[in-house]
């Protein structure tokens, strides 16, 4: 008799445990799309993923997390500070000018425009790194974006070492406020 009290019990017992026990709503997973960042900046670090949305034309992939190689005539998009359309702002660009660029083609000069509007060339004779910083005037500086080309007078043509074409190396570009 022992066996069938021992049975009602166990029976009892899970059917009180099951009655407890509800469903859980199962909650869909959505998958998220995260939406890229679109806010535009005066300066940038060109080795920073969100810089390439600003980088035009004329640029090769990064290098060692902190740089990029230029072909001769790059551009880049940018945010003037917002001070600039009554102050004016600093275009500066730090560069690097490697021995196997002044080995081959001695010197090198940068121009550059921001919104067609030419600024004074920089020619740089020696290996180093430099920074072409020039004043941009106010006017130039009105909208929301201004667009800042870059061209090289001379730079290493694509060859058997590297077949992309060379110009300088870059790290920072940006408008700097005054």
């Amino acid at each position: 008799m022992r066996l069938p009290v021992l049975i009602l019990t166990v029976t009892l017992i899970s059917a009180i445990a099951l009655s407890g026990c509800k469903r859980k709503e199962r909650i869909p997973v959505q998958e998220t799309i995260e939406e890229p960042d679109t806010s535009l900046v005066s300066t940038l670090n060109v080795a920073d993923p969100r810089a390439s949305q600003q980088l035009l034309k004329g640029w090769h992939e990064v290098e060692q997390n902190a740089w990029r190689w230029t072909m001769s005539k790059f551009s880049v998009l940018l945010k003037p500070p917002r001070t600039a359309a009554e102050k004016g702002a600093t275009l500066e660009l730090k560069l690097a000018v490697p021995d196997a660029v002044t080995s081959k083609v001695k010197s090198v000069t940068l121009s550059a425009k921001v919104n067609d509007t030419a600024l004074a060339p920089e020619t740089f004779s020696q290996a180093g790194e430099y920074t072409y910083s020039r004043d941009v005037p106010a006017k130039v500086l009105a909208g929301e974006t201004v667009e800042v080309s870059f061209t090289l007078d001379k730079f290493l043509p694509p060859g058997a070492a590297d077949a992309r074409e060379l110009g300088v190396i870059v790290t920072t570009v940006g408008l700097e406020p005054k």
